[in-house]
């Protein structure tokens, strides 16, 4: 076939008959069907292989560089394979032979190849030489950044810092010129490409050039006219800040960091608000708090605080993104500008932003509030904005709420016990009625982690009380809430209030008129089960398991039933009947019966050692033994030992 000449394998009578298979290969590789020529991309290091590093620079390569001309699916995955290729050339003294296709591939329309035919050259970059890179890499770096299309311009930008350390001076300072002529470039998309590019180039530039050469370019294209490019110079300026010695940065930086702080693009100033902390750190806060304070000024404008806080009207702001970003990211100055300047200067925004009408404002302040806390501490936290964060407890919007409520048990253990109880009990119990199921379910696991950060006695006067008195709520659904309380609590209140304070509450409801109530007691038995005393258990949770295991309601009884044969429920009483009988009592087995009342019938008693050890005495062999339900209605005889289906039980023939 054409393509099997082309590059020098010709199976048959006139070649070899093993390179046959890698001859079909190279044929599909101008297939018609995509997905054959896909495929034979894929399979292109077997095909190098086969025909050796000379053969595949010699003939493959060359052929490789003429066709790219395909689908941007091929292109693509051409452009992956070749930048792990240097190996299958020859090694790193043959590597600038891959540079031809990528070149080809670095030019192309679609921009997904030219990004990974830019990434493998930066890859293989790294194999050559400095001789090499200069000879050959840093050709091709010109040849782009000079081309016509505005394509090869723009892949340039991402090579021009990964070639600069390694050549001479000569080559640096034309690498420089070639950069600085792309950041004016007519074209937006270049200039875009170059301003994404700046901070990674400024950190492989001299020091003497970063402030002659890219301090000017950072300024022009913070001026540009198309925003998309003024917020990219924006991002770079993290990068630029750490290089420059402190003395520098409010005369080179900070000028132009307010210029976009107070860009006309509520994009750019977006980007200043994402880019905020991490800039700021960058920038060693404790030089120029009043540059910063600057900055936050203009935001002002953005987050309508046109008057003192306390006499602020919020109105609505179209730009909600940037204060949202802003929010985010405001929190972590406190670290920054230490407790008296966070108190001073950024509580009053923290307070404002709390009060924003957009919720993914407030939302965003309420979930950084730890940052401050670290700071300022609790206290101060709490006067300053728990009124706010109460407000905030009864937002209309059920988001803002649940980071209330999520943000509660950290808030709580540090004010401490006496301070929640007379500031957030009440909230944090009101939650538990909530419209939105969301917010009912986050309050339940608020109280679970409030009882275990101040203890079951607490609980038990406090919150124990409060959650059972919902039992007799008119609305079911606040019936439930109990029960869900109850679940939740169980654990962490102790065996002791359980069951003497929720049980009978819970057993009590499985009276209850409406269905879903029953067959959450249902859930709640099986729930707490393991928690309750061998005597709740078998004279109280049975019997009510039992009877709503024959409710009209298919639910309830579907759900009575689960708990009836929940392995947790069944263990605890195969564990409690041990204590039944003497320990020295005969064990026996009929281990090999059928005979399902004969199984009924048979009394086992368990000693403490043997019931750690999971072994009974029997005279028969090692056998599998399945042991009938203890709670299955159909049992009359009792049967005082309980094993799950299928457990294995050792025998010994010595009848130990």
């Amino acid at each position: 076939c054409c393509c099997c000449n082309e590059v020098g394998c010709k199976p048959g009578a006139d070649g070899d008959d093993s390179l046959y298979p890698i001859a079909v290969l190279i044929d599909e590789l101008r297939n018609e069907d995509v997905q054959l020529r896909l495929n034979s991309i894929k399979k292109l290091s077997t095909i190098a292989l086969a025909l050796g590093v000379e053969r595949t620079r010699t003939e493959l390569l060359p052929f490789l560089t003429d066709t790219i001309y395909d689908e941007d699916e091929v292109l693509l995955a051409l452009a992956e394979q070749l930048g792990n290729f240097t190996m299958l050339v020859g090694g790193p003294e043959y590597v600038h032979c891959l540079l031809p296709p990528l070149e080809s591939l670095a030019t192309v329309e679609e921009t997904v190849v030219r990004d990974k035919a830019v990434e493998s050259l930066r890859k293989i970059s790294q194999e050559h030489s400095p001789v090499d890179l200069e000879v050959h890499f840093e050709p091709l770096v010109k040849r782009l950044a000079s081309g016509d299309w505005f394509t090869s311009r723009t892949s340039a930008c991402g090579l021009f810092s990964v070639c600069y350390p390694r050549v001479s001076s000569t080559v640096k300072a034309e690498i420089r010129q070639h950069f600085r002529t792309l950041c004016s470039d007519d074209t937006p998309m270049v200039r875009r490409a170059a301003a994404s590019k700046l901070g990674e180039f400024a950190k492989v530039l001299e020091l003497d050039y970063v402030k002659s050469d890219i301090i000017s370019l950072f300024t022009a294209l913070a001026s540009d006219e198309q925003d998309s490019v003024r917020l990219l110079a924006v991002e770079a300026c993290v990068s630029i800040a750490t290089l420059l010695p402190q003395e520098d940065l409010e005369s080179l930086v900070m000028p132009t960091l307010r210029q976009a702080a107070e860009d006309k693009s509520w994009r750019v100033r977006y980007m200043v608000a994402d880019k905020f902390s991490e800039t700021f750190v960058s920038l060693q806060i404790s030089l120029c708090f009043n540059c910063i304070h600057s900055v936050l000024t203009i935001w002002l404008s953005d987050l309508c605080l046109l008057c003192p806080v306390s006499e602020q009207e919020l109105v609505s702001d179209t730009n909600q993104h940037v204060k949202s970003a802003l929010a985010s990211v405001i929190m972590g100055l406190s670290t920054i500008l230490g407790k008296d300047n966070t108190i001073e200067h950024l509580l009053p925004l923290f307070l404002a932003q709390l009060k924003d009408e957009c919720p993914e404002v407030r939302l965003n302040i309420i979930s950084n509030l730890d940052c401050v806390n670290e700071v300022i501490g609790i206290r101060q936290l709490s006067q300053s904005l728990l009124p706010a964060i109460v407000e905030l407890a009864e937002d209309a919007k059920w988001r803002v709420r649940l980071a209330i409520i999520e943000y509660m048990p950290l808030l709580a253990g540090q004010l401490g016990v006496e301070f929640f109880d007379e500031k957030l009990n009440t909230l944090c119990m009101a939650w538990l009625i909530d419209h939105v199921y969301a917010i009912r379910e986050a309050a339940t696991c608020n109280l679970m982690k409030l009882v275990e950060k101040f203890g079951a006695e607490w609980a038990q006067n406090t919150i124990v009380p409060k959650v059972l008195g919902m039992a007799n709520d008119p609305n079911y659904l606040h019936r439930m809430t109990t029960l869900f309380c109850i679940n939740a609590l169980s654990e962490a209140c102790g065996q002791d209030i359980t069951t003497k304070q929720m049980l009978p509450v819970v057993l009590k409801m499985s009276n209850d008129q409406v269905a879903n109530v029953r067959f959450n007691v249902a859930k709640s038995l099986q729930k707490i089960g393991p928690v309750l005393d061998s005597n709740a258990l078998q004279t109280e949770v049975k019997p009510v398991l039992e009877k709503l295991a024959t409710d009209t309601d298919m639910d309830v009884k579907y759900f009575a039933q689960e708990a009836i044969s929940d392995a947790n429920v069944e263990q605890r009483l195969v564990q409690q009947a041990a204590f039944i009988f003497p320990a020295d009592q005969t064990c026996c087995s009929l281990a090999g019966s059928q005979d399902r009342s004969e199984q009924r019938n048979t009394v086992v008693s368990i000693t403490a050692c043997n019931l750690m050890n999971s072994r009974i005495a029997c005279t028969n062999p090692s056998q599998t033994v399945s042991f009938p339900n203890f709670f299955q209605p159909d049992l009359h005889a009792p049967v005082h030992s309980l094993f799950s289906a299928a457990t294995q039980i050792e025998f010994d023939q010595t009848n130990e």
